[in-house]
């Protein structure tokens, strides 16, 4: 049995509604805001945003905490390094 994601975090984006680029666009800018260590919640409902934000956090350095899709809501969980 895995313990389930400890989803704290220091900002929330809410992206539901936007197309693509929209979501990852706006989760670079607000990594980019956040020190070291802090932690982005975002919710986007594009179906782009499961590939594109998993790939930009691994790109820019960042790690990607935890993630799912429920309801057509996909919703992760980024740590800024």
């Amino acid at each position: 049995m895995t313990t389930p994601p400890d989803w704290q975090h220091d900002l929330y984006l809410d992206l539901r509604g936007l197309a693509c680029p929209l979501p990852v666009l706006k989760t670079r800018k607000a990594l980019g805001g956040l020190g070291t260590g802090k932690r982005l919640m975002v919710e986007a409902t594009d179906p782009l945003a499961a590939l594109d934000i998993p790939n930009h956090v691994r790109e820019s350095g960042n790690r990607l905490v935890a993630a799912e899709t429920s309801g057509g809501t996909y919703r992760c969980l980024i740590e800024r390094l």
